[in-house]
């Protein structure tokens, strides 16, 4: 596995703000205006809208041409997700698959999530790394202001290189505030104590990062999308996560069952969980619900991997994913598991 060399982001520098999956910004005008100011402000950067930034309803070729665009203009250094959605398997390689060389040839950092799992899949098989997170609405858009922990990392992320040894959030949320309520963006969401990441396994562990969202990763082996192969998984630690429809515990082994059948289990060299969300507004979960669900997804996580694999580090309750505070993780970069301290190094 070779991979590209992102170039870092510098002040003043411009950034695509694509729709790559459910055009929010055409649902929620006022949210997202609020996310490019603090790109702006915040970080210095200079955000650029595409045809299908805001076009509810845009077919995927249309969103496949403005990808391409932005990879294409050399002025663009970035590209930020706008949200996830959940219909990037129906264009990405359809549209995309055969213009690879282009995105071989442009490698520039991608932030993105959920449904841009299929996207990041696309560019790590091209050679080209991305950051799991860090999307407009849930991240610099966050109501109240943003995580003072998402801004440190995504600092790292989009300016500076190297070995960065990541914490755990000393709190977290996952319960949202509606984005038709244009009082709520100047709320603070409701944190809670954050217990910390779960550790299984004695072994350490190094390889390159792979994953994303576990129901989208569901759809990339149920569509026979290309993945990276046996061999290459031989080198990977796998990363999941779980969204917001809140899986059951049962899915979620099934889905991992799927990756032990499958050969990829038995062969990758760790698998690190982010810290599951188990609230939404269509199922208000009490915290002794929620504590309840997570309990049950990582007992279903360790006995899925487990089954193929009884040696291989096992990290859950990371800060990435569908919570916050979260960590934009690089794909396609050097992961590092010490079981023996406890600490987890990622190249950025």
């Amino acid at each position: 596995m070779h991979f590209k060399t992102l170039p870092k982001l510098a002040p003043g520098d411009a950034v695509a703000v694509l729709s790559p999956s459910f055009a929010a910004p055409g649902r929620w005008p006022n949210v997202f205006e609020l996310g490019l100011r603090r790109i702006r402000e915040d970080f210095g950067l200079r955000p650029v809208e595409y045809p299908t930034t805001r076009k509810l309803g845009a077919a995927g070729e249309e969103r496949a041409k403005d990808i391409l665009a932005a990879f294409q203009d050399p002025e663009i250094k970035g590209v930020i997700a706008a949200l996830g959605g959940d219909d990037q398997v129906t264009y990405i390689w359809k549209y995309l698959g055969k213009f690879s060389q282009i995105f071989q040839d442009n490698p520039k950092p991608f932030f993105g999530y959920s449904d841009n799992t299929h996207f990041i899949n696309f560019l790590w098989l091209n050679g080209v790394p991305a950051f799991y997170g860090g999307s407009v609405f849930t991240e610099f858009a966050m109501q109240g202001g943003m995580d003072a922990f998402t801004v440190h990392y995504l600092r790292k992320a989009m300016f500076e290189h190297g070995d960065v040894e990541l914490t755990a959030s000393p709190i977290f949320n996952d319960e949202g505030l509606d984005w038709d309520n244009e009082t709520a963006l100047g709320k603070r969401r409701r944190y809670q104590p954050n217990e910390g990441w779960d550790w299984d396994g004695s072994q350490s562990a190094e390889g390159t990062a792979w994953g994303g969202c576990l129901e989208s990763l569901d759809e990339l082996l149920r569509h026979a999308v290309p993945i990276p192969s046996l061999a290459e998984f031989e080198q990977i630690i796998l990363l999941v996560e779980t969204s917001e429809e809140i899986p059951s515990a049962d899915y979620v082994f099934r889905v991992l069952r799927a990756f032990g059948e499958r050969g990829i289990l038995v062969r990758i060299r760790g698998v690190l969980v982010g810290r599951p969300k188990a609230w939404e507004f269509h199922r208000r979960n009490s915290d002794d619900q929620k504590a309840q669900y997570k309990k049950e997804q990582k007992e279903a996580v360790i006995r899925a991997v487990r089954a193929y694999n009884p040696t291989i580090p096992i990290v859950q309750n990371l800060d990435f994913g569908h919570t916050a505070p979260q960590i934009p993780m690089p794909i396609g970069q050097t992961v590092k598991i010490n079981a023996r301290t406890q600490t987890l190094t990622a190249a950025f």
